[in-house]
């Protein structure tokens, strides 16, 4: 449907009230929407094993600001569906400082998905928000929580940074627990592998509707996840007694995507270390003061977690950050690609072969892992996938912007492809499988510095970090561990 006619027929998204309830161990939330006239939604989230005596400690007012909070960035996903020009907020109290800063937050965290549904988001009067609470207390946010312990909680995904994350905290004696949305199966063997202990684990559960008007064809689209779990893992670390949160996010993630209305459109944008640097001021400021969240491999690009991975073989077979195999289309169709038809069916996760995701991850391990126990993780040799050689031109830069995926930089690209090439024409015998080869004619000749330019971004520091100084040196002990 057109945005316009959508925005015209459903003028207002109204943030009704929250909820919550301790039963049967669990902390069950839930959240009440509306669309304006005739739409309703109500998601929402389970955290497992809590306690009447944590929330006893966090105190009734303070939780409430938490799951007000989360609902802001929960509500993003059903919003989205008309993309209704006004908000407005029954729920709990917002200030102006507040307000403008979430106007920022969907402007550039919802950038993709204004450019795929050709949404302008200059026009005047695009988004309002009319607070209907006029109780702007802060006092809640100022004050002292219990003294919160000097733990680490670290987000689980499927994939290898929160693996190198795991291990060099867990290694350098760190009182460490996972947490984990909704975990994957890679997730769950991920935690298995690295001995977790009772992972802290929240169910969230999307409203049906929602599936229902994308079937229908209402607007649908990226939203910035990373920013939902900022806010969830900040719940969570309050609850549970846990003073760090380290997230993975890198330094790769900090390259947009593409020019758009004259903004920069960055799939991973709420990764990246601007939204970091957001999210740490407004978690201090209306959250928790004493939480440090930061993002442990922020210094480091994607090629050199790559190769810092490449220590850990124990996870070969366990770690997946193929979205393909876990795509679900949001309800709008039923899945055609043999891997999602599979998942469906049996459960069997694995990489499709035939992404950008994979084609990246593929690329930036070769250099580092041996060739036969990459193919066990891939199945295939993905050099050889003729029909790979779009996406790879869009990954070097070569060809339209980069995937709308968690890849690293144009410029990593062109060095993993690189050192890749490299190991290639260091074997018998060297014929060179078809992307390789494109490389050698079509990109090295204008490229002619790559060698240098490996060099360089293989042993960078980023110090545009929030890292703790102890976090610092566990990090760089790591780094300096495994050099050649």
């Amino acid at each position: 449907m057109k945005y316009e006619v959508l925005r015209k027929k459903y003028p207002k998204f109204v943030y009704k009230k929250y909820s919550w309830k301790v039963s049967d161990n669990n902390l069950n939330i839930s959240f009440d929407f509306k669309i304006e006239p005739d739409i309703y939604f109500q998601p929402k989230v389970v955290i497992e094993n809590v306690k009447e005596s944590q929330i006893k400690r966090v105190g009734n007012r303070i939780l409430d600001n938490f799951i007000f909070n989360l609902g802001l960035i929960e509500l993003l996903s059903y919003w989205k569906a008309t993309c209704s020009p006004e908000i407005e907020i029954l729920a709990g109290p917002l200030n102006k400082e507040q307000i403008l800063w979430w106007k920022d937050l969907i402007i550039k965290g919802m950038g993709q998905f204004f450019y795929e549904n050709k949404i302008d988001f200059r026009q005047p009067n695009f988004l309002k928000f009319n607070v209907k609470t006029k109780d702007f207390v802060t006092n809640v946010t100022r004050k002292d929580f219990v003294t919160l312990k000097k733990r680490v909680l670290i987000p689980i995904g499927g994939g290898k940074d929160s693996v190198l994350t795991l291990e060099l905290l867990k290694n350098a004696g760190k009182d460490i627990r996972c947490f984990s949305l909704k975990p994957t199966n890679a997730a769950q063997k991920i935690m298995n592998i690295a001995g977790c202990k009772k992972p802290i684990i929240i169910r969230r559960k999307i409203d049906k509707k929602l599936l229902e008007l994308n079937q229908e064809g209402f607007l649908n689209g990226h939203t910035p996840f990373s920013a939902y779990l900022a806010f969830l893992s900040v719940l969570c670390a309050v609850l549970f007694d846990y003073k760090f949160i380290a997230f993975s996010n890198e330094r790769s993630s900090n390259e947009g995507n593409l020019k758009y209305l004259g903004k920069t459109i960055n799939h991973q944008w709420s990764k990246s270390f601007e939204f970091e640097k957001k999210f740490r001021e407004y978690s201090k400021k209306y959250l928790a003061k004493n939480i440090e969240y930061f993002s442990f491999l922020r210094p480091l690009y994607e090629i050199q977690i790559a190769k810092l991975f490449s220590k850990y073989p124990k996870y070969f077979n366990a770690f997946l950050s193929c979205n393909v195999a876990y795509q679900t289309t949001s309800g709008a169709k039923k899945p055609t690609n043999p891997v999602q038809i599979a998942s469906r069916l049996y459960g069997a996760r694995k990489w499709c072969g035939s992404c950008p995701k994979c084609l990246f991850v593929f690329t930036a391990l070769y250099p580092f892992i041996e060739e036969s126990e990459l193919l066990k993780i891939f199945r295939k040799n993905l050099f050889e996938g003729k029909k790979l050689l779009p996406i790879m031109q869009q990954l070097v830069g070569k060809r339209g912007f980069k995937p709308f995926e968690c890849v690293g930089t144009k410029k990593e690209s062109q060095i993993a492809f690189y050192l890749s090439y490299k190991k290639y024409r260091g074997q018998t015998p060297v014929s060179l499988p078809a992307l390789l080869k494109y490389l050698e004619e079509k990109i090295l000749p204008k490229y002619p510095d790559l060698e240098k330019d490996s060099r360089q971004i293989l042993n960078s520091w980023n110090n545009q970090n929030y890292l703790p100084k102890y976090f610092e040196r566990i990090l760089k002990y790591g780094i300096e561990r495994f050099k050649k």
